[in-house]
């Protein structure tokens, strides 16, 4: 739930019950899994989108690319790009946001807290890398925000 009683967004929270279901062992292995994954949410030939943001940031070892597409009613679907030299980390929480937030209003993707990433990534690696780990979701959080901003600019 969030802070403020709202629960996960389905697809989200299907996730993170499984994650917190496993032992270290087989949540390592399950983010390997996800990560392997990743090439499955990169955007096809002809796709188009919302918004584009390819870059590569201080914090991360290769490019980002996050793809934004946004329908008529508001609800957002991700799409991303990921160097050959991004961290499994990153592919695996890369892979686990398209697939968890597939669907969810705009605003939800802006109202979501980042607390349950410890829950899927386990505590240990949360420490050891936090900033890969918060990465993707806060690229998203941020392709959302330029979206809404541009509309609102647009009225």
């Amino acid at each position: 739930m969030y802070p403020n009683g709202v629960t996960y967004p389905a697809k989200l929270q299907a996730i993170i019950d499984l994650f917190v279901s496993l032992p270290e062992e087989e949540k390592r292995e399950n983010l390997i899994a996800y990560a392997e994954q990743a090439g499955k949410h990169e955007p096809k030939p002809g796709e188009t989108f919302e918004l584009e943001d390819v870059r590569k940031d201080e914090e991360c070892t290769d490019t980002v690319g996050v793809y934004l597409h946004v329908t008529p009613e508001r609800r957002v679907s991700f799409k991303v790009t990921l160097g050959e030299k991004v961290q499994t980390l990153t592919k695996s929480m890369a892979s686990i946001l398209c697939r968890g937030l597939d669907g969810c209003f705009l605003e939800e993707i802006l109202d979501l807290p980042s607390d349950f990433v410890p829950q899927i990534v386990g505590g240990h690696l949360v420490r050891i890398r936090s900033q890969t780990v918060y990465y993707v979701l806060t690229r998203m959080k941020t392709a959302c925000k330029i979206y809404r901003d541009r509309l609102r600019a647009e009225v």
